[in-house]
């Protein structure tokens, strides 16, 4: 599982197109092929990157989020 670092400000998802609610963060990403294929994350206070809907593909957030150093594992 991934999870974002605690010492990363949570409002720098924003940079990533993520939208803060009131019980954490969340991005929909539209894949616009022909299935019209969508994937959603959630970032609640615990850190945990979800992918709570996954039609298909995914699309660059989770490599972006690596890239930026933002993401680590956590131990199962």
């Amino acid at each position: 599982m991934l999870k974002i670092k605690e010492n990363v400000d949570l409002k720098e998802l924003e940079k990533f197109g993520f939208k803060e609610f009131p019980n954490g963060f969340f991005k929909k990403s539209y894949l616009a092929n022909n299935d019209d294929d969508r994937v959603c994350y959630r970032i609640k206070e615990d850190r945990e990157v979800r992918i709570t809907r996954l039609d298909g593909q995914l699309d660059d957030t989770l490599y972006d989020l690596i890239q930026a150093s933002l993401v680590e594992k956590l131990e199962e």
